[in-house]
């Protein structure tokens, strides 16, 4: 049982610790910077929206104002089966924004109908809750004039908001920018910035319908592809922290739950030599993590007689304890180790719900997005703050 609990306990600190620590000593070694350069392609900015009327001018308002030549610009939505205002705005604006309508098919679906109607030689692919700095667009494209780039992440940034159980998001999202950063600095991301990412045209794959996380399949492909997928810290987008830890868990579920699908979606990931280590140790590693340790609990109590384990049972149990403490008493909110002990809890607890989720939802994953958008409906969240899906 020792060697059980060693063996748990070093996979646990190689996701959190060992592998961003792995990418610095690689960054350190060597770089593969990018032939970055001012580039200006014609762009064609696509999303998929869901009853998104009450935002989308605003969206459209803020794309225009970017510093991106307005001739290289263009914009297309899908309208995945709106009851609200949208059609009839996107009708509206015909002249200026490319739109179609779809039945109810879920994002990925309905981005594969927006892809379609686009022409640009760069295709950004965008949400239409955040907004987007007006430099993001040319900070994007620059990479672009390195050909070995297929894939551009931006960067999504969280408004201040000191305080709360939501401040542990922050430290979390602190943490997976770095990773982010470290493997674009030595070749590529796992993963892309769903709110604010660029893919050239001719290498941008049909997204499988159901597809849950369109920011990760998408630049796996690429990967597969042997061109590279970075990070651009310069080309940002601005969302708000999610209201409540409860939210917060119910987007970490959908997001997990998409990770397990990609299981199912893109199982050469695992082999394929451009995206195996780091798709492993980025996303599938936590998935393992609340299983990991539950072990490392159980194993500590079953030799509890053990001075050693029973001091480990209980600083677990502590830690676990302050974790969920946090979430329910605001005084503890105001401590940043407690407030990284509920996120952490918040994560590895939406890891493991994720899993019954997708299995619960295997054969009609949107149904995830859409539990999420009936529960925040009933807590009176803006229906145009959800994603489409």
């Amino acid at each position: 049982m020792t060697w059980m609990f060693v063996i748990c306990a070093a996979l646990v600190v190689y996701t959190y610790a060992g592998y961003p620590a792995l990418l610095w000593v690689l960054s350190a070694i060597k770089q593969r910077p990018v032939a970055k350069k001012s580039y200006e392609p014609s762009i064609s900015i696509v999303m998929a929206v869901h009853n998104g009327a009450s935002a989308l001018a605003k969206k459209f308002a803020n794309i225009r104002s970017s510093d991106y030549p307005a001739d290289r610009l263009e914009i297309c939505v899908a309208s995945d089966g709106s009851t609200d205002e949208t059609d009839s705005l996107l009708e509206s604006l015909a002249g200026t924004v490319k739109s179609v309508k779809c039945a109810r098919v879920g994002k990925s679906a309905a981005l594969n109908q927006a892809l379609a109607l686009s022409t640009g030689e760069i295709v950004v692919l965008a949400d239409v809750r955040q907004v987007i700095e007006p430099t993001a667009f040319k900070e994007l494209a620059a990479n672009f004039a390195d050909t070995s780039i297929g894939c551009v992440s931006g960067e999504l940034m969280f408004r201040a908001n000191s305080g709360g159980a939501t401040e542990g998001v922050s430290l979390y999202w602190q943490l997976e920018k770095a990773i982010r950063k470290l493997e674009s600095a030595t070749g590529s991301v796992v993963g892309a910035t769903g709110a604010l990412y660029a893919v050239r045209r001719e290498l941008i794959p049909v997204v499988p319908e159901g597809t849950l996380l369109d920011d990760v399949f998408i630049p796996l492909s690429i990967q597969r592809s042997g061109h590279r997928v970075i990070f651009e810290p310069n080309a940002r987008a601005w969302d708000d922290v999610a209201a409540t830890a409860g939210h917060e868990f119910r987007r970490k579920v959908r997001t997990l739950a998409g990770n397990f699908q990609l299981l199912q979606l893109a199982p050469w990931a695992l082999v394929n030599p451009f995206t195996s280590f780091r798709f492993i140790s980025h996303k599938l590693m936590r998935l393992a993590v609340p299983w990991l340790l539950l072990a490392m609990l159980l194993i500590s109590y079953l030799r509890f007689d053990n001075p050693l384990f029973r001091g480990l049972a209980i600083a677990q149990t502590a830690a676990y304890l302050m974790g969920a403490a946090t979430l329910l008493w605001r005084p503890l909110q105001r401590v940043r180790l407690a407030n990284a002990a509920s996120a952490f809890i918040v994560l590895n607890s939406a890891a493991a719900v994720a899993l019954f989720s997708f299995l619960r939802h295997k054969q009609a994953p949107t149904r995830i997005w859409n539990v999420q958008t009936k529960v925040d409906a009933a807590a009176q969240v803006p229906k145009s703050t959800q994603k489409a899906g």
